[in-house]
């Protein structure tokens, strides 16, 4: 079986430090020099400093990395002084015991300003360090030191340009953690809303409705019967339709319908009239309902060109008109009036489009 892309990224980030250590490897010719004089304390001394100047540079590496996991440019200004500050200080030691070998540590000490340093900071930096090897070159029995030079300008550029191009992927996911943050606030306010607009007015028809049965429960049974029964009807629509909301919108809901209608005639900046509740439609054609409205309003939206929407509900119709250009419905909707056509048809309604020109007028009717 083949690995997956974020496997074999999630193994190569593992494995950085491993590739980071291997450049490790030009702090041999210091040690190799303090082996050759093992026998004195220079040598001694040397060889501790060289391995504990490459510790300190491999934390350093590493915490840099924790810093990127966490979309930190820059250690505090602390943190970076006190890395940079024992390079500085094991580096003298290096040069003082082991002389021009222990120049290799000038190139990681300007890899680590690169690193951690904002660039106004680290550019001065690197150049005084490339000079002064520059300057060494005087030093007797040292000669020439522009190789030097050269691998510490090289270096310098190359983790500028990888820092540069990681400050951008970290710019990048912070944008998309934002967005994501956006869409999801967004998302739950638009729930809110939707869910206050399918519930508001249910919720206050059922307290009046329960309200007047208690006051009428002594004086008209038959009333307080029908009233109970409304009751019923409307709880458990209001109930289908805070489910089916709360599941995803996986359903189409008369009442979310509406309020979704609502909220794109007003983005299309077209004067959008609709009912505020949904509570006289039967149950049985609450979905076919909510299918007319989607339809309706999406072909004003998309096709008309109207400056105003109505859609009117009542027991036995739902009609979307509009006063715009008043295209024929089958060329705006396409399969959608098919598609609805056939709904329609499974509940013994029938759908009735005309031309007001101006204007145009889709609504389902069940005699």
């Amino acid at each position: 079986m083949s690995e997956t892309e974020p496997a074999r990224a999630h193994r190569l980030d593992r494995l950085g430090p491993v590739f980071a250590s291997v450049w490790l490897f030009f702090l041999v010719d210091p040690l190799l020099e303090g082996w050759a004089h093992r026998d004195e304390a220079r040598g001694i001394v040397g060889m501790v400093a060289t391995v504990a100047f490459a510790g300190v540079y491999m934390t350093l590496w590493l915490q840099v990395r924790s810093n990127r996991l966490r979309l930190i440019d820059n250690p505090s200004p602390r943190v970076a002084l006190s890395y940079l500050g024992g390079l500085v200080a094991l580096a003298a030691v290096m040069v003082a015991c082991l002389g021009e070998q222990g120049l290799a540590s000038l190139v990681y000490i300007a890899v680590g300003c690169v690193m951690v340093l904002p660039l106004r900071v680290s550019a001065p930096v690197v150049a005084v360090l490339a000079l002064g090897a520059i300057a060494l070159s005087a030093v007797e029995d040292w000669g020439s030191q522009a190789g030097l030079a050269f691998a510490i300008l090289a270096a310098s550029f190359a983790i500028l340009g990888m820092r540069t191009v990681l400050r951008r992927n970290a710019d990048l996911l912070r944008a998309e953690q934002e967005n994501a943050g956006l869409a999801v606030e967004n998302e739950r306010t638009r729930f809110a809303r939707d869910l206050h607009d399918i519930l508001g007015h249910s919720l206050t028809v059922i307290t009046v409705k329960a309200e007047l049965a208690q006051r009428l429960l002594d004086v008209d049974q038959e009333r307080v019967r029908a009233e109970l029964a409304d009751l019923e009807r409307l709880s458990r629509d209001a109930l289908s339709d805070v489910r089916r909301a709360v599941e995803g919108y996986r359903e189409l809901t008369l009442p979310g319908e509406l309020a979704r209608a609502r909220a794109a005639l007003a983005a299309a900046e077209i004067d959008g009239r609709l009912p505020n509740s949904a509570d006289e439609v039967p149950t049985e054609l609450r979905e076919l309902f909510a299918w007319t409205v989607r339809e309706g309003v999406t072909n004003v939206i998309r096709h008309s060109g109207a400056r105003r929407c109505v859609v009117s509900l009542s027991p036995t119709s739902a009609e979307v008109r509009d006063d715009g250009a008043g295209s024929p419905v089958e060329s705006a909707a396409g399969s959608g009036l098919v598609g609805l056509r056939e709904r329609a048809s499974a509940v013994g309604a029938t759908v009735v489009t005309r031309d007001l020109s101006p204007g145009f007028s889709l609504q389902v009717v069940r005699a």
